[in-house]
C-alpha cells in the first residue's frame, strides 16, 4: 500500500509536538483573535515570529496581521557557514541581515556545507529562505539522510500552502519523490517518484523550475517531470490547482516515523525511526546541503505593482491575483509586535519622562508578554549537534577525505560524502542580533532543543490530518 503526503500537513503533525498547548488554533474558518492575530504555518496563533515567514493570511485576524514578505533575490548561496543563517529565536524580518532562518540545529561541516541534524527526542532541523520566490528556478546541491522513518525535503512552501516538493524517504535512497499541492488540498495522485542514484552517498543537484504555466523537476540537469498548469483544472472549484503564490525555499530533516504518528505517516516513511541506526553519527541523523541557487523570474502578467520591496495579500482567495508587490515594511520591532502593530516594543523607552507613563508601559508589557506565543514550531537537532557535532564517519568507517572531490552538481564518486572528522564541524553560532527581544522569545540560541511532548490534542489532530492514504 502506498501513501502520499502534503509536506505542510506532515510537518504540521510532527512540529505540532513542540508547539505551545495553550496557543489558540487557527484555520480559514477559525481566524486568530486580535490578541494573538497571526496564524503560523503550524496552525497556531501568536505574535512576533508567528507574523513572519509562514504566517497564513487566510487564517490570521486580518490581512495586515502577517508582515509582508521580502521579494525574490537571485543568487548562488554557498552554505559553507552559519554567517548567513539566523535562528528563528532572533530573526525579526530583516532579510538584508540573513538569507536563511533556522529552527532546530544546523551545523557547519568541513567548511563547505551545512548539516541538517536530527537527534533523538527532537523533530529535526528546518532551514527557510528569508526572501520569497514568486516563480523562478531554484536548485539545491545536497545529500540526504537514510533510514526508515527519516525524511529529507527540499521544497517551496507558500503562506497559503501552495507547495512544490522534492522529498526523500530514508528507506529508499534511489528515488526522489516529486510532488505539489494547491492551498494544502490533498490529491493522492500528485506524487511521482523520480529515479536517481544513492541520495545519501552521492551529491546531487535538484532543481525546481517554476513558471506561471508549468513546473519542471530536474536532477543533475536532467528534466525528470513537467507539470502544466493547464492540466490542473478542477471543475469542482472552477480553478487551477496549481502552485501560484510566493513561496519560501525550505530544506528540512524530520522524523515522520514516530510512534505517536498516524499509521499512514509511519508507513509512508518506511517504518519507525531507529534511534540506534548505523546511519546516525555522533548521536544524530543528518542531511548535507552545499549550495542553493535561485534565479528569480518576472511576476505574472497583470500583477498589482505598487513597489518592489515586498509581497502582500489583497484578499483571502490565495491565488495569483491575490498577491501584490509593494514597499510594505517587512521588519518587526520586537517579538511582541505584529503586522498590525509592527513598531510595538514593550522594552522600548517611553517617549515621556513622567513615572506614570513609565509604569503604564511596564504594566502593559507584563500583561501582554504573559499571553501570546512569539516563536512557532521551535524544534532542534539536540545538544549533541554542537562543537563536536560533525559525523565522525559513515557506517563503513569512511572519513571526510573522500568528499572533497564529490561536491557540487553531479552524482559524485559514490563514496559517502557526508563523513568527516569531529573536529571539522562547528556549532557556528552566528551571533546574529536584530531588533528587540521578549521574555517569551528565548535567548536567541537554538542549542537547547525542545523535546517532543506527545499526546496533546493538537498533536493528535495534526497526525490525523497528515495520514493521507491511497
Amino acid at each position: 500500500m502506498k501513501y502520499a503526503f502534503s509536506t505542510a500537513a506532515a510537518l504540521l503533525a510532527t512540529f505540532s509536538l513542540t508547539l505551545a498547548a495553550d496557543a489558540p488554533t487557527c484555520s480559514p474558518t477559525q481566524k486568530c483573535p486580535d490578541s494573538a492575530p497571526c496564524c503560523s504555518q503550524y496552525g497556531q496563533c501568536g505574535v512576533g515570529a508567528y507574523c513572519l515567514g509562514g504566517c497564513d493570511p487566510e487564517s490570521s485576524f486580518d490581512l495586515q496581521s502577517c508582515v509582508a514578505a521580502p521579494t525574490c533575490k537571485s543568487g548562488d548561496f554557498k552554505l559553507d557557514s552559519l554567517d548567513d543563517v539566523a535562528a528563528n529565536t532572533v530573526y525579526l524580518g530583516d532579510a538584508s541581515k540573513a538569507n536563511w532562518v533556522s529552527s532546530g540545529k544546523p551545523v557547519t561541516y568541513n567548511g563547505d556545507s551545512i548539516l541538517l541534524t536530527m537527534a533523538p527526542s527532537t523533530v529535526g532541523t528546518l532551514l527557510s529562505s528569508t526572501h520569497y520566490v514568486w516563480y523562478g528556478k531554484i536548485s539545491a546541491t545536497m545529500t540526504t539522510s537514510q533510514g526508515q522513518g527519516v525524511v529529507t525535503a527540499f521544497i517551496l512552501m507558500s503562506d497559503v500552502k501552495d507547495e512544490i516538493d522534492f522529498e526523500f524517504v530514508g528507506d529508499d535512497v534511489t528515488h526522489a519523490q516529486s510532488n505539489y499541492y494547491w492551498q494544502g488540498v490533498t490529491d493522492y495522485h500528485n506524487m511521482v517518484p523520480l529515479d536517481t542514484s544513492d541520495t545519501r552517498s552521492n551529491t546531487h543537484t535538484y532543481t525546481i523550475d517554476w513558471t506561471p504555466d508549468q513546473v519542471t523537476w530536474s536532477i543533475d540537469g536532467n528534466s525528470m517531470r513537467t507539470l502544466k498548469k493547464s492540466d490542473t483544472w478542477n471543475s469542482s472549484t472552477n480553478s487551477y490547482h496549481f502552485p501560484q503564490t510566493p513561496a519560501r525555499v525550505q530544506l528540512s530533516l524530520w522524523p515522520a516515523g514516530l510512534e505517536s504518528n498516524g499509521e499512514g505517516t509511519v508507513s509512508w516513511a518506511g517504518g519507525l525511526v531507529n534511534w540506534d541506526s548505523q546511519y546516525m553519527q555522533n548521536g544524530y541523523y543528518y542531511a548535507m546541503v552545499n549550495d542553493v541557487s535561485i534565479e528569480c523570474y518576472d511576476p505574472p502578467d497583470g500583477y498589482t505593482n505598487n513597489g518592489d520591496k515586498s509581497y502582500y495579500y489583497m484578499d483571502t482567495l490565495g491565488t495569483n491575483s491575490s498577491v501584490a508587490i509593494g514597499n510594505n515594511d517587512t521588519i518587526l520591532s520586537s517579538f511582541m509586535a505584529t503586522g498590525d502593530n509592527p513598531s510595538f516594543d514593550p522594552n522600548a523607552k517611553p517617549s515621556g519622562t513622567s513615572s506614570s507613563k513609565t509604569n503604564s508601559a511596564t504594566s502593559s508589557s507584563a500583561s501582554i508578554s504573559a499571553t501570546p506565543e512569539s516563536v512557532p514550531g521551535i524544534s532542534g537537532g539536540g545538544n549533541m549537534a554542537s562543537s563536536n557535532g560533525a559525523p565522525a564517519g559513515d557506517a563503513n568507517g569512511n572519513t571526510g577525505t573522500g568528499s572533497s572531490g564529490s561536491s557540487g552538481s553531479g552524482s559524485g564518486s559514490g563514496t559517502d560524502s557526508s563523513a568527516a572528522s569531529q573536529s571539522s564541524a562547528s556549532s557556528g553560532s552566528s551571533g546574529f542580533s536584530q531588533g528587540g527581544s521578549s521574555s517569551g522569545s528565548g535567548s536567541g540560541s537554538s542549542s537547547d532543543a525542545p523535546k517532543i511532548v506527545a499526546g496533546s490534542a493538537v498533536a493528535l489532530l495534526g497526525f490525523f490530518v497528515a495520514a493521507l492514504m491511497i
